[in-house]
């Protein structure tokens, strides 16, 4: 069997790819067709290494500025066991975000000071299995401390940070105020069974001067803390480091001219995630790095200076490039006037951002099944799921094809990795969960693929 890719005409938001993600769908194109008959479709194939480059790029930037470090993989960002396997194996930790996401962690080797539980809603069950393994804990709230201190053995001596609301994010239901965090202190100090271990923050939004902000309110906490006989020794940024998902000029560019009617619902989406937007996760680190506080003092510098350890749990911008998403193509059907729909097997559960009123803003990329372009004119068609849901609908957007894609063909969406592919796979219809498989490149340039268990 023989495959070739067909590019979309005018191809507007063509993904960024990694040289294997790149080899996978040039070179190794025809293994997509001969992979999804044996696993079905959609297929998730997972790329365990990208995500350890993307760990190094990070350890770069800061082992370059001598500034200590912790980073923690945000687990919760895909479900792939692939992918928390080549965290650890980085040297990264582990975030987890429930006690299921720890239990993982821990099978795969994680110890207790490889992992870090961030969130607001810890269960007892959690509580109780991150304290067994003496894990960094972030509290989110007096009540979360009253409730881990009433399940602490008396030998315990359980490392905390206390979770900072910053100012101007008041109506988050993440963290607490200044006021309240100083009061979880005086908790503490009155608890020996507690270690404080430094001030955690998490924000929404990419900025990275919106975190050099909350830096400084933590700064200030940090030194409160060492007033009164504490002795912190981290402060931690949470995540939304960026990623690059298509060129900033090509996404600047269709930010400019789209219009209600590039969309099949007839309106554009209200928000994107910043697709195309101008750093890298290592350029936005420097910069933050590089941010003055009041002091005149660079964030680099404070750090360096005083010996703390910054600390940092990013999701998405970990698994840049370190999956792409195949479906299969069940039927084309012609709406008129150069227009139709594309049906694949597979759902928008498994490429989920139009169930948040959004887009994943990147071209999918046709594979063919054979090396035959079939006749015809040019095609526009927007891409539906095999639900009955009017709303299972992978693509809005209307996509402009040089012909018509046939049944057999293959639609793969790059760098799925982030919140994208099974952020929200089920099994409606009883159709079962769709395979993850990890692929592996040699050094003789050989792939392996197995299963993500």
């Amino acid at each position: 069997m023989t495959a070739h890719i067909i590019p979309i005409t005018g191809a507007e938001l063509s993904p960024l790819l990694s040289p294997l993600a790149a080899d996978i769908l040039t070179a190794r194109a025809p293994l997509l067709h001969k992979w999804i008959e044996e696993h079905g479709s959609p297929l998730h194939l997972v790329l365990p290494s990208e995500l350890k480059a993307n760990v190094d790029a990070l350890r770069h930037v800061l082992d370059g500025r001598g500034v200590g470090h912790a980073i923690y993989y945000g687990s919760k960002v895909n479900k792939s066991s692939g992918l928390m396997q080549a965290a650890l194996r980085a040297g990264s930790g582990i975030d987890v975000s429930s006690v299921y996401e720890l239990r993982d962690a821990v099978k795969l080797g994680a110890q207790g000071h490889d992992i870090v539980a961030t969130g607001p809603a810890k269960t007892a069950q959690f509580h109780d299995e991150l304290v067994r393994i003496q894990a960094l804990v972030s509290v989110d709230s007096p009540e979360e401390l009253a409730d881990i201190s009433s399940r602490l053995p008396p030998e315990a001596k359980q490392p905390v940070l206390l979770r900072l609301q910053p100012k101007g994010h008041e109506k988050s239901r993440f963290g607490m105020a200044a006021d309240t965090v100083r009061a979880c202190l005086s908790r503490i100090a009155a608890d020996n069974r507690f270690r404080f271990d430094g001030i955690h923050f998490h924000l929404g939004g990419y900025r990275w001067q919106d975190r050099a902000v909350a830096f400084e309110e933590a700064v200030r906490l940090i030194e409160e803390a060492r007033t009164i006989g504490f002795s912190p020794a981290m402060i931690d940024i949470g995540g939304g480091l960026p990623v690059q998902y298509v060129s900033e000029a090509a996404w600047e560019e269709y930010l400019q001219r789209q219009s209600a009617d590039d969309y099949r619902t007839g309106k554009v989406p209200a928000s994107f995630y910043p697709y195309g937007g101008p750093q890298s996760a290592a350029a936005w680190l420097r910069c933050f790095l590089g941010a003055l506080l009041s002091s005149g003092q660079t964030i680099e510098d404070y750090l360096k200076q005083h010996k703390l350890t910054l600390a940092m749990e990013p999701g998405r911008s970990l698994v840049d490039q370190a999956a792409i998403s195949a479906f299969g193509i069940t039927r084309v059907k012609d709406l008129g006037g150069g227009n139709g729909v594309i049906f694949v097997e597979g759902s928008s559960f498994s490429a989920c951002e139009t169930w948040f009123a959004s887009e994943f803003m990147m071209d999918p990329i046709l594979i063919r099944q054979n090396n035959q372009a079939p006749a015809g004119e040019a095609f526009r068609a927007y891409i539906a799921g095999h639900s009955c849901l009017d709303e299972d609908v992978l693509s809005n957007r209307w996509l402009s094809f040089p012909h018509a894609p046939e049944a057999g063909d293959v639609l793969v969406w790059a760098n799925t990795g982030g919140y994208q592919m099974d952020l929200l796979e089920n099994e409606f219809h009883r159709h079962p969960m769709p395979k993850r498989m990890c692929v592996t490149k040699s050094a003789a340039g050989e792939l392996s693929i197995y299963p993500d268990n």
